[in-house]
């Protein structure tokens, strides 16, 4: 949907479909170029991770339901970027391009920090074939409501941070 640029910029609404237009750099085009990333394949896709042989990067497809904001945590990773891609249902991505990495936040996985202070600059709606890539540090609340809470199924991709200077 929107395209999150590290220098607090943000271009306009696109899709997957024609993601060629972003100006996405070229690790992370190379990726949504791929034929088995075209939007008619991950959603004939099954659910689960999946990483392609030899690929440093890796994609999760499945459901999830969207909730209230207030009910939502803030996450942000330092190696890691995200592509998030709507394959049925409608969320609101609350964003940010200002850190908001602080002592003490929470580490819930590896590189997956729950910031305590969810200050959003952005409000992202995504639908069928839209999606946002989320450089690293930059704080993002997905799976937000959008009219009413919905079971929504998503391709997130997580790619390291060296795909982003490729």
């Amino acid at each position: 949907m929107y395209e999150s640029h590290p220098s607090g910029s943000r271009s306009q609404p696109y899709d997957l479909d024609i993601q060629p237009l972003t100006g996405l750099p070229t690790g992370l085009q190379t990726i949504l170029n791929r034929p088995d990333c075209t939007l008619p394949s991950l959603l004939a896709r099954a659910d689960g991770r999946w990483q392609p042989e030899g690929c440093s990067w890796f994609c999760t497809v499945g459901p999830a339901y969207t909730q209230p904001q207030a009910q939502r945590h803030t996450e942000y990773h330092y190696q890691w970027a995200d592509i998030q891609v709507m394959l049925c249902g409608a969320e609101v991505i609350y964003a940010g391009t200002q850190s908001l990495a602080r002592a003490g936040d929470e580490e819930r996985k590896p590189d997956l920090f729950i910031a305590a202070d969810s200050r959003h600059s952005v409000a992202i709606t995504l639908r069928l074939g839209d999606f946002v890539v989320f450089y690293p540090e930059e704080p993002h609340q997905a799976l937000c409501t959008l009219d009413e809470a919905m079971r929504v199924r998503k391709a997130v991709f997580k790619v390291p941070a060296m795909f982003l200077t490729a």
